[in-house]
């Protein structure tokens, strides 16, 4: 670009055109450096408001969200075992829960009946049958075993050994139903697999 001090002694008119070349450019630059402003003015809003009539309706497919919301918690509402009854039995389920763990063989004969009784759908009930099966077939294998022990001679202390084991293990089924009762969970371990095969082997009898 040609300077304003610049002289031509051929040319007497090309130091007004550089003054005019300089001007120019200085008014391009000028002109993009400023920023071109929005159409709206200060008291204008772009986006739209609502008031809360309007959003609950755009909220609700059926302009009122409090259906839904009534829906939405009465079905996060669960039921409590006490009041269930559990199908083709008519019994609480709390009951039937804790049934299998009562000792004195009770609860062998309460697992036995559930399992044939309760259909697949119950599978808390069902669990709770087969472990409770598994605890009283547990116990009757240990105090089998210590009776053929205090049958030895000389081994008078196996007696009082099956005795003891004999009450801790009904200390535990009584503490083992009144949990299950209360809603509380029961896990016996030791009793796992047989638990599993319990359940699947006796099946409900339509």
């Amino acid at each position: 670009m040609p300077n304003k001090f610049d002289t031509n002694p051929l040319d007497p008119e090309f130091p007004e055109r550089a003054r005019q070349e300089q001007s120019a450019a200085t008014a391009r630059q000028k002109y993009d450096a400023e920023t071109t402003k929005l159409p709206y003015s200060d008291e204008e809003i772009p986006t739209r408001t609502f008031n809360e009539a309007d959003f609950n309706a755009y909220s609700s497919p059926f302009g009122n969200s409090q259906p839904v919301e009534a829906y939405k918690t009465s079905r996060l509402k669960s039921e409590s075992p006490k009041d269930r009854k559990v199908a083709k039995i008519g019994l609480p389920e709390n009951i039937l829960i804790a049934l299998p763990y009562i000792p004195f063989f009770v609860g062998l004969i309460a697992g036995i009946v559930e399992l044939l009784i309760v259909p697949k759908s119950e599978s808390k009930v069902r669990f709770h049958a087969a472990q409770g099966l598994a605890a009283h077939i547990g116990i009757l294998i240990v105090m089998t075993i210590l009776g053929m022990v205090g049958n030895v001679p000389g081994l008078g202390l196996a007696d009082v050994g099956s005795l003891i084991f004999k009450i801790v293990t009904t200390i535990i089924l009584i503490i083992f139903a009144i949990k299950a009762f209360q809603g509380k969970p029961v896990h016996i371990e030791s009793v796992d697999s047989l638990t599993e095969w319990l359940e699947e082997k006796i099946k409900p009898q339509n």
